[in-house]
């Protein structure tokens, strides 16, 4: 067993990119490990003709995916958009894994990222004793990945500086990267290529200029369509890192992970499910990603401080916290919520009085 507390997407399904690989005959764009057909298939699941399962990394539009995996073999980069917990990093991830066998190839954008980080850095002691040279040239991952013609990806990149995205726009359009301290260059190998991510909530800490969005081709990931979409996602997503992390726990009843996403919807949404109801909405994103967060929580209080069964008093104090961010004005909003919806629903009692409990 792994002692490993996070794998990467390539070393956690490596048995099923394999399998996939030996049934896929179709034609693969260079240095591409899977086939796009297969590299689709391998993020929506599926059967294949054998009977082998693929297990489904991303619930939403299969269109979407189809999208984005073709533009990856083409000439233009990725900007996967949408609000918090869209599933934008592990969409990205895993495409990745399923083009490059390497998803590693990273830079967390951030407003320290420095255009170093994009381009390439030096190596101090090398550069002072020898001056530039090849050996005193520590290339970024982006440098990597177009040596090797893999997909390097840039995460959150709307948090960087403007000028230093703007780096990124000799890259992405002429496939080269200059060294002009060697007086020289690294060309893109084929099968190169970037996928980054921005929040589009985001808008306006650091827009993307218009030169450099025109390098991307953009795919907006929505948040769930359904209740039940949602819940299936979470559900999946809870069990994977559930098993993970070794956690003493039954599986959690879907109806515990139910309650919990018909709250984050409401608040999100500002209506009740049945539309009767208009609530107020706090300031926070309520996303699919803190609802998986919320249930995790849970099952580790469940798990070690219970009697393994996830209960209401497991995920009241992870639920509060997500939804009151701010203390005085989510806090009314949240006290509101639980004394018109909560208490009055059936069934609900006991998430109400865990609830007003910690809150």
């Amino acid at each position: 067993m792994s002692t490993i507390l996070r794998e990467h997407a390539e070393q956690q399904y490596a048995a099923e990119l394999a399998i996939l690989a030996t049934h896929d005959d179709r034609s693969r764009p260079p240095n591409w490990r899977l086939s796009p057909w297969a590299v689709s298939f391998y993020i929506l699941g599926g059967n294949l003709p054998d009977g082998t399962a693929i297990s489904p990394k991303y619930l939403g539009s299969r269109r979407l995916i189809e999208i984005a995996v073709a533009t990856l073999a083409t000439d233009r980069a990725l900007l996967l958009l949408g609000v918090p917990g869209t599933a934008k990093s592990w969409v990205s991830e895993h495409l990745a894994a399923a083009v490059s066998a390497d998803s590693t190839l990273l830079v967390q954008g951030t407003a320290g990222t420095s255009e170093e980080s994009i381009r390439y850095g030096w190596n101090y002691a090398r550069l002072l004793a020898d001056g530039p040279s090849t050996a005193a040239l520590v290339p970024s991952p982006l440098m990597r990945a177009m040596q090797n013609g893999k997909i390097a990806r840039i995460e959150e990149l709307t948090r960087i500086p403007a000028d230093v995205q703007d780096t990124l726009i000799t890259i992405l359009s002429e496939k080269t990267l200059p060294i002009p301290e060697l007086n020289s260059e690294t060309q893109a190998v084929r099968g190169f290529n970037v996928i980054a991510t921005a929040n589009n909530r985001d808008r306006g800490v650091n827009d993307l200029s218009s030169a450099l969005k025109r390098r991307f081709n953009t795919v907006v990931l929505p948040l769930p369509d359904d209740l039940e979409q949602e819940v299936s996602i979470v559900q999946m997503r809870v069990a994977s890192l559930g098993k993970s992390m070794e956690l003493p726990v039954e599986a959690p009843a879907i109806d515990e992970i139910r309650r919990i996403v018909t709250v984050f919807r409401e608040l999100r949404g500002g209506a009740t499910i049945d539309g009767r109801t208009k609530l107020k909405s706090p300031g926070g994103t309520l996303s699919t990603a803190e609802a998986i967060s919320v249930v995790n929580n849970g099952l580790a209080l469940a798990a070690h401080f219970g009697d393994g069964v996830l209960r209401a008093d497991d995920v009241a104090a992870g639920l509060t916290g997500s939804v009151v961010q701010d203390p005085v004005q989510d806090r009314l909003v949240w006290q509101e919520y639980l004394e018109t919806v909560v208490k009055e629903r059936e069934g609900w009692r006991d998430l109400y009085r865990a609830c007003r409990e910690v809150l």
